[in-house]
């Protein structure tokens, strides 16, 4: 027989570890229980059999009574269901009276409870319950993102399986305030055990190498946390920061939102929705403002310049007389943009650089709050349920109508690279990640954001700005045609690196990373080098003189060399041990076969 499954079930005075083997219960006994297993793609559920003493329900959770269901099949039917839910209610309470018999010496009688099982495949292991001890204390660090040392106490934490809280100050700027009154200084990391300040990593390294540490917390183990001690964040409240400015055409765009007649039109043969004409909106700018028409026409352009409103088949910024134009909120991409939540942010646009740092933060101490120490995993459920995301969230409304044509090279290779990845994992929230070829459209081509008034997806920043417009794998077009606005940002040559820095949500793609302009590219061979390491990598074998790459670089085979220089190529980003490997096949002068690695499409849990 196989390893058999453990299951383990508490019950209200023991602790049984029940050990299935479904494929010794699904032979010898085809369905025992009636429903005992369920297929899934990835293995089998099974469930605990009839006979098993049922564990009992955790203190104060009442079970749904189904005595009266909201739909009945027959009058009949329902009474009779009734009565019989009835009788087995006083059937169990029966039991359970009888159940707690004592001897003489006030123990439980144990004679009742279940001493042998006749099952095919079942083990029955009878183990004491572990007392545990309860830590009332509050750990809880100040940190920003990116900081070495910060890192290195969450990985010490999360080693010792110590709760803690963790107020990040890049996510928080207000509570740097508290950082520099509690400590008397703004550096990272700050470590406090309730209210009482610890220290930095040096502090937690000197408590811990001189065996300290535990005598500490035991110091304080059994006093309430104070009032006075560092708060946890709390979900849904904003700090009281930076007041916005709003645009000064959001005034005149409000009145004419409300004035202008917006109608479905025809125009060059095709139907358009919810649009106007550059004379309606024109006159309406001279009525409401009393201003002459060259100044409603200038007025007209800045609104086009500031994203408010668009042609209708962006031909032309601006002009009177019959040309179509729709607001920013009536475009047809709108409903797929997952920052746009109803309305048009008409604040006035910030610093495409300071938006795109802030971003970058917010990412990055999510990702190091929920992600694994090798980042190759997420916890989905706690991002999506976390303030670092719901701050998130609110902060990508910024990009709407940013001017991205700010940002130096370096900074918009950071800025897209970075916005690839959080969009990613914003997509696996709100729609879930792709399970097949069929679903990967959504999930790459329809989750959008509105960035500078125009749509992005992960395919159209992946392919039609960071890979120069070039067609993605197995299509037929580029993302993005002639004249489209959104080839001024596009880069003009590839950066081959890059798609080792960008990540999809899935096991076989690079591990998820948020970079810094300075040094960016330093960071993406970084990136490079990790991922050749992995076992989904690159591999030599000598025997076969074969050199196994990762299906990357055959779907972007055009963004690299030639297939016999890959290996020339590749030998510069492996470690020691592979590079010898390389080299030592591609000395003696014979060619080397190239093949790819299988792609792993599952999600990263």
């Amino acid at each position: 027989m196989e390893n058999p499954l453990p299951i383990a079930v508490d019950f209200p005075n023991q602790n049984i570890q029940i050990e299935f083997d479904a494929d010794a219960i699904n032979a010898n006994s085809p369905n025992p229980t009636g429903d005992l297993s369920d297929s899934h793609r990835n293995g089998t559920i099974i469930r605990p059999h009839l006979l098993l003493p049922k564990p009992d329900a955790p203190p104060g959770l009442l079970k749904k009574s189904f005595s009266f269901p909201e739909k009945f099949d027959s009058p009949a039917s329902a009474i009779g269901k009734f009565f019989r839910e009835k009788s087995n209610s006083v059937s169990e309470a029966l039991k359970r009276i009888s159940s707690l018999t004592k001897d003489g010496n006030g123990e439980e009688e144990e004679d009742l409870l279940v001493k042998e099982f006749d099952l095919v495949g079942v083990k029955v292991v009878k183990r004491l319950k572990q007392g545990t001890k309860e830590l009332n204390v509050r750990i809880s660090f100040f940190s920003r993102s990116n900081c070495r040392d910060c890192t290195a106490v969450r990985s010490f934490l999360r080693e010792r399986d110590l709760s803690y809280v963790e107020i990040n100050i890049d996510v928080y700027p207000g509570r740097e305030r508290e950082l520099r009154e509690r400590t008397g200084g703004d550096s990272v990391p700050q470590l406090f055990f309730n209210e009482k300040l610890i220290g930095g990593l040096a502090a937690l390294n000197s408590l811990r190498n001189g065996g300290m540490l535990e005598a500490k917390l035991e110091e304080i183990l059994g006093t309430k946390c104070p009032d006075d001690a560092p708060a946890p964040p709390v979900y849904g409240f904003d700090e009281e920061g930076e007041v916005a400015v709003m645009d000064e055409m959001a005034e005149i765009v409000k009145v004419v939102r409300q004035r202008v007649p917006i109608q479905d039109r025809i125009t060059k043969m095709k139907f358009v929705k919810n649009c106007f004409s550059g004379a309606e909106l024109v006159e309406e700018l001279i009525h409401q403002l009393e201003c002459g028409r060259k100044k409603a026409v200038e007025i007209g352009k800045q609104l086009a310049r500031r994203h408010f409103i668009h042609h209708v088949f962006g031909d032309n910024e601006f002009e009177d007389g019959n040309h179509f134009y729709r607001f920013l909120e009536h475009e047809s991409f709108i409903p797929n943009c997952y920052n746009f939540r109803g309305v048009v942010n008409d604040s006035k646009p910030k610093d495409a650089a300071a938006v795109s740092r802030s971003l970058t933060c917010i990412m990055s101490a999510i990702v190091e709050s929920y992600a694994s120490d090798d980042r190759l995993k997420l916890d989905y459920l706690g991002i999506s349920n976390s303030e670092e995301f719901r701050r998130y969230v609110n902060v990508v409304e910024d990009l709407q109508r940013i001017d991205l044509l700010t940002l130096s090279h370096d900074e918009k290779l950071a800025f897209f690279l970075n916005l690839h990845n959080s969009m990613a994992i914003h997509a696996v929230i709100r729609i879930g990640h792709p399970g097949g070829m069929i679903d990967r459209r959504p999930f790459f081509s329809d989750f959008m954001y509105v960035i500078g008034g125009h749509p992005y997806s992960l395919n159209s920043i992946r392919n039609g700005i960071l890979r120069s417009n070039r067609r993605p794998p197995f299509s037929l077009i580029k993302p993005f045609s002639n004249g489209d606005k959104r080839l001024e940002l596009s880069f003009g040559k590839v950066i081959e690196l890059i798609h080792f820095g960008m990540w999809n949500a899935t096991r076989g793609s690079p591990r998820i990373r948020f970079f810094r302009c300075e040094g960016i590219e330093s960071e993406l061979k970084k990136a490079a080098r990790e991922y050749f390491e992995r076992e989904d990598g690159v591999q030599v074998d000598l025997a076969k003189r074969r050199v196994y790459l990762p299906r990357i670089i055959k779907w972007y085979s055009a963004d690299f060399c030639q297939e016999k220089q890959l290996p020339n190529w590749i030998i510069n980003y492996l470690d020691a041990s592979k590079a010898g490997l390389l080299t030592h096949l591609l000395s003696d002068g014979g060619s080397a076969n190239i093949a790819y690695q299988d792609y792993d499409w599952s999600l990263n849990l």
